[in-house]
């Protein structure tokens, strides 16, 4: 059986280019959404190395998406490069239990419509947060005679992908 015993992803050099937002959206870091939404998601848009340690036998696929394998390694008394022969669903055939080291580029193409709604509706979810909630579950205001008070979930940010609607828009991006 086949386990992928680590994963070190590197940040990637830019971020996709945000979608249209209005002002308070905009002036949110967008590379804070984009790292919400990679958590989210095994499809990178912009690349950036990866090296996956891996043990086998058995067929093993890269978990992000496109991945472009540079070099493939064993171990045995230090890394020596191994030719692998290709499996049925796109990954390679382990044929010992190494361990094995994949360097990888992984990322590329154009940022889906999906994706950039999905930014979206993130971006206006963090933005309708203005700091006056922080810590804070209840908040109660008073102006003269006038008394509003609000509740807002202790797993508000936490659920952020849920309750602003992304999670749906990219569920098709999602491997675990």
């Amino acid at each position: 059986m086949v386990a992928t015993l680590h994963e070190v992803e590197a940040e990637p050099a830019d971020w996709p280019a945000s979608p249209a937002l209005e002002p308070a959206e905009a002036a949110l870091d967008p590379a804070f959404i984009w790292q919400r939404i990679e958590a989210w998601v095994s499809h990178r848009w912009t690349p950036r190395e990866v090296v996956w340690i891996v043990e086998g036998p058995g067929e093993w696929v890269p978990r992000l998406t496109p991945a472009v394998i540079e070099s493939v390694e064993v171990w045995s008394d230090g890394w020596q490069a191994v030719a692998l022969d290709a499996s049925p669903l796109g990954g390679y055939a382990l044929p010992g239990e190494g361990p094995y080291r994949f360097t990888a580029t992984a990322g590329g193409g154009t940022v889906p419509a999906a994706v950039n709604e999905a930014f979206r509706r993130l971006a206006e979810y963090f933005a309708g947060h203005d700091g006056r909630w922080s810590g804070a579950t209840s908040e109660v205001e008073e102006i003269g005679e006038i008394k509003t008070s609000s509740e807002r979930s202790v797993t508000w940010l936490a659920r952020a992908m849920a309750y602003s609607g992304a999670a749906d828009l990219l569920r098709p991006y999602r491997r675990l």
